[in-house]
């Protein structure tokens, strides 16, 4: 991994400051200055790779967040990036020597998903799923689902979970949800065992499980529509001894925000009044309204954010939010083409919205606390796509050192 920053740190005065201090500067950085520093000097890597170091680092690294974009430019090598407000700059995360044996060339990638050390990519030409661990620096391709060889279009990002191990980086669950003779259907692959398993699920009667965090509950969307989406809840372990269940929740009240053209997941055009961004049980609507750039041609122009959860019975779909009209004014810009990225992890709701215009790419990132009820907005620096498609983004958490 890489940083757009040249290093200007004097390597020889900061091997001579007290250990104490050495240890508690690295503890703060960014993974990819972590990696980079163990080649400094041999204490610095006897440092960071003591047990109790390792510990440390992964136990605070847990709970920082990412983003991965990953974007390629014609007859050019394609380029995984890495972003985390701890560090407020972008990384490059080379890739393409460790896809080398298994990728071949030619092939067209898509990132679908990221949790910790693990990335997954789809090959829209041979139509399979790799992962790579970029850290181990091992690339797997996984069996076809039973569903069959996929494309990339095939892979909807609310209806999948990458689960890592925290105690095995290399041990991940890729689990998707799909409808399958118009019942959904949930199946997930082990990377234990290498082979995939299918769950039937059943009618959601009870409620489900709900609170601050979820109770650590997987929603996978099945199928998001004007109305109201079809989802999937399940427990967070493989052995969970509850069986899936079905939420079928509904939109009402929508007032002004029913009307007009909608899209769900990814936005393009000048009559797109509307665009559903789903993930982990929640769903922002994103609206906007066209407006004449200087030559008379129509754009959008966003002009509000809203995020809607899931009732306690799982029935409807409930405003939670909106984002502050003035928050709106400062995030707000013009757009031809837009597309989005929803989580929740400790109580918190994670949104990013990425836009294009004539080529200019922008990303605008969003957090709610659903405890305190409270917006922030974390501006991200430009990530140098201009120019540059855009093939995939993912949240992660929970990088870790090996």
């Amino acid at each position: 991994m890489e940083s757009y920053r040249s290093s200007t740190t004097n390597v020889i005065g900061f091997c001579l400051l007290p250990s104490e201090l050495i240890h508690y500067i690295i503890l703060r950085l960014a993974l990819p200055d972590v990696v980079r520093l163990k080649s400094v000097n041999k204490s610095i890597s006897l440092m960071i790779s003591d047990q109790d170091f390792v510990r440390d680092y992964n136990t605070q690294s847990s709970s920082a967040t990412w983003i991965f974009i990953y974007k390629k430019r014609w007859h050019r090598d394609s380029m995984l990036q890495g972003y985390t407000s701890c560090s407020n700059r972008w990384f490059k995360i080379l890739i393409a020597d460790m896809l080398k044996s298994v990728v071949p060339p030619g092939e067209d990638l898509y990132l679908l998903t990221a949790s910790g050390n693990i990335f997954l990519f789809a090959l829209n030409n041979s139509l399979e799923v790799i992962s790579v661990n970029t850290m181990t620096r091992t690339v797997k391709k996984i069996p076809p689902s039973p569903l069959g060889p996929r494309g990339t279009s095939s892979w909807r990002r609310s209806g999948i979970k990458l689960l890592s191990c925290p105690r095995d980086s290399d041990h991940f669950r890729f689990l998707f949800v799909e409808m399958n003779e118009n019942q959904p259907v949930l199946f997930e692959y082990n990377s234990i065992t290498n082979d995939w398993s299918c769950t039937d699920v059943e009618e959601n009667i009870s409620g489900i499980k709900r609170g601050r965090d979820y109770y650590g509950t997987i929603f996978l969307s099945a199928h998001n529509g004007r109305s109201g989406s079809v989802i999937i809840a399940k427990g967070p372990n493989q052995d969970e001894c509850d069986t899936p269940v079905v939420v079928r929740p509904r939109f009402t009240g929508l007032g002004e925000n029913g009307g007009g053209q909608l899209a769900v997941g990814f936005s393009w055009g000048n009559t797109i009044d509307r665009l559903h961004v789903y993930g982990d049980g929640n769903v922002m609507i994103v609206k906007s309204n066209g407006v004449e750039d200087v030559t008379g041609r129509v754009i959008r122009m966003l002009n509000g954010l809203e995020v809607w959860g899931l009732s306690p019975n799982g029935r409807q779909w409930e405003l939670i939010s909106r984002v502050p009209n003035g928050l709106v004014e400062k995030i707000k810009k013009p757009y031809g083409a837009m597309m989005g990225c929803l989580e929740q992890k400790h109580g918190v709701v994670r949104a990013i919205l990425m836009s294009n215009l004539e080529g200019v790419w922008d990303i605008i990132w969003l957090c709610y606390n659903v405890e305190s009820k409270i917006w922030n907005w974390l501006p991200v620096p430009d990530c140098k796509m201009k120019g540059a498609n855009m093939a995939g983004i993912a949240f992660s958490s929970g990088l870790t050192l090996m």
